[in-house]
């Protein structure tokens, strides 16, 4: 599996758009801090088809263990961003085996709908 990095994605969006770097770069610089902010105010942010982010609260705990140290530590309740997929994510990723082959073959299992 490789990584896509910001960098990637500026380039990417640059080969399809007749639009200067710089401009895309701040563009897409400006919605991850949008989507930041609205995750730090505590709001759901949907992507129709591409998934949904939002902030859990994790319960806190007075005996916990630092799995470098292996020292018992106590850990505040805190937040952590949760990210569900989309359908239309789902589906598309849904061929992808290991080894990153898509087989075309396999449609998804539908588990929403009601037969």
């Amino acid at each position: 599996m490789s990584k896509l990095t910001k960098a990637d994605i500026v380039d990417g969006i640059y080969n399809k758009v007749d639009t200067d770097r710089k401009i895309i770069k701040q563009v897409v610089d400006s919605f991850l801090e949008e989507v930041k902010t609205a995750l730090v105010s505590y709001k759901i942010i949907e992507f129709r088809g591409f998934g949904t982010f939002e902030i859990k609260i994790r319960k806190g705990r007075k005996k916990a263990r630092n799995p470098k140290t292996g020292e018992i530590v106590s850990v505040d309740s805190h937040g952590i961003v949760s990210f569900r997929a989309g359908r239309e994510l789902k589906q598309d990723v849904w061929t992808i085996k290991h080894g990153g082959q898509a087989i075309t073959s396999e449609k998804p299992c539908n588990h929403d709908e009601s037969d």
